[in-house]
């Protein structure tokens, strides 16, 4: 169920983002976020990434390194510029805010800060994985943590509602550096969400494919290509699954529903680590002081922020779960039925 979670996670972050990059694109063509000729775009977006990704890891990867660099240029510019620009009297505020409306905003910073837990994927190749994998995580959230606060500062700092654009950085910025500090924030914004999707078109495709071969994913998703070796089935699923999604539902759902996926990913890896300690004390290669007291508070925290799950969330949760159940009953099977014909083949 984990992996199916998990799954669901990365597919709603990546029509999020999809959703995210027509919102962008309306700086430049207004219609962009409309419906017809939304679709078209996120068809012409998905399908591009799948294309390329189809073809070959390596063009895949080029792709990744050249937006990882672009799209940190313009965010650097907006933050050093815009804080100049702060005015103290916006962050006052008389309207309290009610806990529901906090749970809600921290389900959606889970969206915001998840992901940090693929890091640690590529860690069988480092050099001390013990020490390089926390170094690394806490590095980069500490990292993570100031830019997404400076640019929060920023942008309730300059704007006097925030709330009311579908572009709040390209707002801000035209109000400091005019036109064309907007035009800049929105290319940087419509380069960054390009970036994070050809890396999540890269990886979660191979994420199903890995999972197809130990028996967690039906066989199918495990197809390689025979003239490229690419995952050509996992790749065709990931991409019509995501185009779906970013075209039936909004910016706010599908990313909400992906900080829930996650949550429950979260909480479940939480309870593990109880149940691994208690029954192989000895194993852990590194132990952190009270690590069942922050394993217990991240199980609360996590009920806590999913009890503002909507229905149609919740029905699409229980729908992954009940598919990854029903498919963990077939593997099952398949191997019982393996396993016997391997014992008769002895006899």
């Amino acid at each position: 169920e984990i992996a199916w979670l998990t799954w669901l996670a990365r597919l709603t972050a990546a029509a999020g983002n999809a959703n995210l990059f027509a919102i962008y694109l309306a700086e430049f063509w207004p219609r962009a976020n409309s419906s017809g000729p939304r679709l078209v775009i996120l068809a012409l977006l998905v399908g591009l990434l799948a294309v390329v990704n189809y073809r070959g890891v390596r063009a895949g990867a080029h792709l990744i390194d050249f937006f990882a660099v672009a799209k940190l240029l313009p965010l650097v510019a907006f933050i050093g510029t815009g804080l100049f620009f702060v005015r103290s009297s916006n962050f006052l505020t008389h309207a309290p805010a009610a806990a529901s409306s906090w749970l809600e905003a921290l389900l959606l910073l889970v969206f915001a800060f998840g992901g940090f837990e693929g890091a640690v994927i590529p860690m069988s190749e480092a050099k001390d994985p013990r020490r390089d994998a926390p170094f690394a995580l806490f590095t980069a959230l500490a990292t993570t943590t100031v830019v997404y606060t400076l640019t929060q500062v920023v942008v309730s700092g300059v704007l006097v509602a925030p709330q009311d654009s579908d572009r709040p950085l390209a707002a801000a910025a035209r109000q400091f550096l005019g036109p064309w500090g907007a035009t800049l924030i929105a290319f940087g914004a419509l380069v960054s969400v390009y970036g994070l999707l050809s890396s999540m078109a890269l990886y979660t495709p191979r994420l199903t494919f890995a999972l197809a071969e130990q028996g967690d994913f039906p066989p199918i998703f495990a197809a390689v290509h025979p003239r490229y070796r690419t995952p050509h089935v996992s790749i065709i699923f990931y991409s019509l699954f995501v185009w779906a999604l970013a075209a039936t539902r909004s910016f706010r759902w599908n990313v909400t529903l992906s900080a829930v996926a996650r949550l429950l990913t979260y909480a479940s890896t939480s309870a593990a680590l109880l149940v691994l300690r208690k029954q192989q004390p000895a194993e852990a290669a590194w132990r952190l002081p009270a690590g069942g007291l922050f394993a217990l508070a991240g199980i609360a925290f996590s009920v806590a922020l999913l009890s503002r799950m909507a229905r149609s969330e919740l029905a699409i949760v229980v729908v992954t779960i009940l598919v990854a159940f029903v498919n963990w009953l077939w593997a099952r099977s398949r191997a019982g039925i393996a396993s016997g014909s391997g014992e008769h083949d002895e006899a």
